[in-house]
């Protein structure tokens, strides 16, 4: 049996409708599973919707990048050039420990495609690993203020070919340049894929109209 992701749970419309719904979300490099969850409540959720958010945290590794200092981290980052030289073999322990909470899910009476994969900085980067990979068709791909770090190791599935994807960053972000998320962008649209692409005049966080803008594709891609 696996050993699960420890993840703070928040549950949307539990009283009124069956939780037949699910949102992974993975927070950023030092973060906690906590970061997000005040987000929920904003978010404009549709009433006929019962969703399950789970929002992990990350194990502790020392990161190179940070003096090898030990925090919450899906991955060790190398170096901080516009490359993001990466530690992918973490990145793919990380995605496989996301996949297994899909496969939980999954148990619990959600559908894959049902269930949307999000992550915010280096979350991101693990959330596209997973979502772009994985072997059924899940509702979509919500990428914030991240990076593309593993888009030649994915082995690409056909099952995901016209997932939803949503990246959403900040003009002024001076941890994740922009040019990064416009770069993920162009990369998946050559690919082929369904991509919406918003920035915002905002630094390496989130803001409510991007919040409210997350709530509506939320709503469409979950319907």
């Amino acid at each position: 049996m696996s050993q699960y992701l420890d993840a703070v749970i928040v549950e949307h419309n539990p009283e009124q409708k069956q939780i037949d719904r699910a949102v992974i979300w993975l927070h950023g490099l030092g973060a906690s599973g906590h970061d997000f969850e005040p987000v929920v409540p904003q978010l404009g959720l549709s009433d006929s919707m019962g969703v399950r958010f789970i929002f992990p945290h990350a194990p502790n590794r020392p990161v190179t990048i940070n003096g090898g200092m030990v925090m919450p981290a899906w991955y060790d980052i190398l170096e901080m050039s516009l490359e993001r030289k990466v530690d992918t073999a973490q990145i793919e322990q990380s995605s496989q420990q996301i996949r297994d909470l899909i496969t939980r899910e999954i148990e619990r009476g959600v559908k894959p495609e049902h269930i949307v994969i999000a992550g915010f900085s280096q979350g991101g980067a693990v959330a596209y690993h997973v979502a772009l990979g994985y072997e059924q068709r899940l509702a979509g791909l919500m990428a914030l203020s991240t990076y593309f770090a593993t888009n030649d190791d994915i082995h690409y599935h056909s099952a995901n070919k016209d997932i939803p994807v949503l990246i959403e960053h900040g003009t002024h972000d001076p941890v994740v340049p922009v040019v990064l998320g416009e770069q993920a962008q162009q990369f998946l649209k050559n690919k082929g894929y369904n991509v919406e692409y918003h920035s915002y005049p905002m630094a390496h966080q989130v803001c409510m109209p991007q919040i409210k803008n997350i709530g509506q594709w939320l709503n469409k891609v979950l319907k």
